[in-house]
């Protein structure tokens, strides 16, 4: 049987690392943007985004991975998925109309019995409300973290698949594609896989603030955040891979989009989120734990002191500086002079007035 060709579309985040990870496990790809320079830099092996492996991995796939500014080739492609990271505004708030103006683009070029997969993180009702017959319409849950993205395109830990049809056999493209991947497969109605990423993240999202909140108490009565940990991993029911090492609050663009979707799912439909809007409360004060150290600390004898900052970007091994906690601190300390160094995000004079390379 021949291998299905899967498309990609929205060279983004998202859609770039799922394309490089799919032309590995053997696929042939045919990766669409719009974007006609960032096609021909893709092309010279140039990368928008910042992640580990990627460019080694990308380098590799050769003729598997054609790299295309024109829509219409993804008429050679079995299966397309739309995979643009979606732009949010700093209440949380996601902009859909680039995700709908590109499934618009994508649509006509689809031969007849092609079939469309929405991997873009959308809210419950999005995929169903689409003009696409139900029998070759999917979304699916994207689990990418930031600086891990290969490694978690290349081998998920499940597929969540928002169905028409829960019941329904996958058509074989999708289901010979996600094969490949060798995990767990769960199916369910569109509503459900949508809520399902937002049910996942708020999980995350209740177990951080969980930690920040216990580590800070920690230090106020003498404990040992560190010597507590052992033990919550050793209990089944939180495991060795819960979310405990405490930290600057919730990072990351798409647990704090999540937080803020279900606060408005719930005023929408009269539900209560009185948690949530609590654990968006606690993390805004876990942000600013270095501001307030530094004002205890060393403002109050040294007000214009002068800093050191090892890192602009919001996580390790990333460039992008979006919901970062050290560009949140530098717009609080105007006053003071900073020196800084991260090695993929360069020192800009817009993050402060008096901001120099380290």
């Amino acid at each position: 049987m021949t291998a299905p060709v899967i498309g990609f579309a929205g060279m983004t985040h998202l859609g770039l690392n799922h394309a490089v990870a799919a032309a590995a496990r053997g696929f042939v790809i045919r990766a669409f943007d719009a974007d006609v320079a960032l096609i021909a830099g893709l092309r010279r092996g140039e990368l928008p985004v910042v992640e580990p492996d990627l460019p080694e991995l990308l380098a590799t796939q050769g003729e598997r991975l054609v790299f295309t500014a024109e829509a219409a080739d993804l008429g050679a492609c079995d299966l397309v998925y739309i995979a643009a990271d979606v732009p949010t505004d700093d209440a949380g708030a996601s902009d859909l109309a680039p995700i709908r103006g590109l499934i618009d683009a994508v649509v006509p070029a689809l031969k007849p019995d092609a079939c469309l997969v929405v991997l873009c993180q959308v809210p419950p009702g999005f995929t169903r409300g689409l003009e696409l017959p139900p029998a070759r319409l999917f979304y699916q849950v994207e689990t990418l973290i930031f600086g891990r993205a290969v490694e978690r395109a290349l081998n998920p830990e499940r597929f969540i698949i928002g169905c028409a049809d829960p019941a329904a056999g996958l058509p074989p493209a999708l289901a010979d594609y996600l094969a490949a991947f060798n995990c767990p497969l769960l199916p369910m109605r569109y509503e459900s896989a949508e809520l399902a990423k937002l049910s996942i993240n708020l999980c995350l999202a209740a177990s951080i603030s969980t930690a920040n909140t216990l580590a800070e108490l920690c230090e106020k009565i003498g404990a040992a955040w560190h010597e507590i940990v052992p033990a919550l991993r050793l209990d089944a029911r939180i495991g060795p891979k819960a979310y405990l090492s405490p930290g600057l609050g919730i990072a990351g663009g798409n647990l704090e989009r999540d937080l803020a979707t279900v606060c408005r799912l719930a005023e929408v439909h009269g539900s209560d989120a009185g948690l949530v809007r609590a654990e968006i409360a606690n993390s805004r004060y876990r942000r600013d734990w270095v501001l307030r150290t530094l004002h205890k600390e060393l403002f109050v004898h040294t007000p214009a002191a002068k800093l050191a900052m090892l890192g602009l970007a919001y996580k390790e091994n990333t460039a992008s500086t979006k919901n970062s906690p050290a560009l949140a601190l530098l717009a609080a300390i105007p006053q003071c002079r900073v020196r800084a160094c991260d090695p993929q995000v360069p020192v800009e004079p817009a993050f402060h007035p008096d901001l120099h390379p380290a």
